[in-house]
């Protein structure tokens, strides 16, 4: 298996892990719209309300999420609502209308969104084992029993992806093909399986995709697929809504930049001392937009529709 660490651009963005999660925008008073985008308190929905919006990635996403939504309640004081949009481009689209507070992203999400008028700050990347960074892999796959061995031999074939704004699952498997020889747009037939557990399993029943790609925390769960290579990527992004009022936005930076499941637990969080929620949650560790840079000169490097305002 071979370990791309990308070495034209990957010193350019893991270097900010710094504090500046707070800097954020300065524009932190909300704007009503008549498109109701955002009311006049900065708020998706009222002041007694924070919306907490996610990439649709998994079939267990909301589980997954719970404890920290009723964390993030704790902290605020507030009622925490579950926004799941229906795909990448639709959670894009809500949090440039203002009617996300609260969001777990994908690092190209959030680029995608800011650079289309998303106000939103980056505060932690949540990592899911001690001593870990921000990061994870995004992993290219095979069923178990093909005889494809590097990316190279993906020429021809029907790759599964999972989304267009997938940073694991898109974005930086078509930086890697392109650095293999291989046009995504033409050198191969891509599937979008909108989800990083669907595409595992397409690529395991063989059928509808020969190879794909997803990211680790859902390959490892499956034995039908085998890694042929993996790429490690830019930790996904806690981010809140730059909108929102500073004593709240305060809350949500001193509550969620550096935290322990073990804090969580204190908090007296149900559902927070569980196998289910440490497979998926370890810490926080901050992160600034400077971070996700990397995935800025890949959106370059790519030419990816996806990354332009």
């Amino acid at each position: 298996m071979k370990l791309r660490a990308l070495p034209a651009l990957a010193g350019v963005a893991l270097l900010a892990l710094g504090l500046a999660a707070c800097s954020g925008s300065a524009d932190a008073a909300g704007t009503p719209g008549a498109d109701g985008s955002s009311s006049a308190s900065g708020f998706a929905v009222d002041e007694n309300t924070l919306v907490f919006g996610v990439v649709p990635d998994s079939v267990d996403t909301e589980t997954n999420y719970q404890p920290l939504m009723d964390y993030i309640a704790e902290i605020t004081g507030k009622t925490v609502e579950y926004h799941e949009s229906t795909d990448y481009a639709a959670l894009i689209e809500a949090a440039v209308a203002g009617k996300v507070d609260v969001a777990s992203f994908s690092g190209f999400t959030y680029v995608t969104a800011t650079n289309n008028g998303a106000k939103l700050t980056p505060i932690s990347s949540i990592v899911t084992e001690e001593g870990q960074e921000p990061g994870y892999f995004s992993q290219a796959i095979v069923p178990a029993g093909s005889d494809i061995k590097s990316l190279e031999d993906f020429k021809g074939k029907k790759v599964c992806f999972v989304d267009p704004s997938s940073t694991s699952g898109y974005l930086f498997p078509s930086y890697n093909l392109l650095e293999a020889g291989i046009d995504p747009k033409t050198d191969i037939t891509p599937v979008f399986a909108g989800k990083h557990d669907v595409s595992v399993t397409k690529v395991g029943e063989g059928v509808e995709c020969e190879a794909g790609f997803a990211e680790d925390s859902e390959v490892e769960k499956s034995d039908k697929v085998k890694v042929i290579d993996e790429t490690m990527v830019p930790g996904a992004p806690l981010v809140y809504s730059s909108t929102l009022p500073d004593d709240v936005s305060k809350k949500l930076i001193d509550g969620l930049s550096e935290i322990t499941i073990d804090d969580i637990i204190a908090a007296g969080i149900d559902g927070a001392d569980t196998d289910a929620f440490r497979s998926v949650f370890y810490a926080t560790k901050p992160v600034d937009d400077a971070y996700y840079d990397l995935i800025r000169d890949i959106c370059k490097e790519t030419e990816a529709e996806q990354c332009q305002a």
